[in-house]
């Protein structure tokens, strides 16, 4: 029998960049998330760098994971979260069908970013008008 606490991750989704500067605000957001969240946290990408949502998917197989939350870091569900991710969760399914996958809808799309958003926003805005 699997230890609870290993058969459900969630995993961050970032598109991806050839950059590393591009990457470390996400990687950063990650290792925060981390020490604050009880459940098991990876960031992947969905493509141009490591790790890939499907070496991160395959490594979760490895470690005993049955289910997974794919949590896109996308303000909106735009042509690839239509298309190229769901394409790849369904293929992923094929796979490696030890692990089942859910995506959920991009974090711009919940209520609590767009708080949070707006708390920037303001914070921004009174900084920027102070004397």
């Amino acid at each position: 029998m699997r230890d609870a606490t290993t058969s459900y991750a969630l995993i961050l989704l970032a598109h991806g960049s050839s950059d590393p500067n591009w990457r470390a605000p996400f990687e950063n957001f990650h290792a925060a998330l981390a020490t604050r969240l009880d459940t098991p946290l990876r960031l992947a990408y969905m493509e141009l760098c490591e790790p890939s949502l499907e070496s991160t998917v395959a490594e979760l197989a490895e470690a005993g994971v049955e289910r997974a939350d794919i949590l896109p870091l996308f303000f909106a569900a735009g042509r690839h979260l239509r298309k190229d991710v769901p394409g790849q969760v369904d293929a992923l399914a094929q796979e490696v069908p030890g692990v089942r996958l859910t995506l959920l809808p991009p974090v711009g799309e919940h209520p609590a970013f767009v708080e949070a958003l707006a708390t920037v926003i303001a914070e921004q805005a009174g900084e920027s008008h102070e004397p």
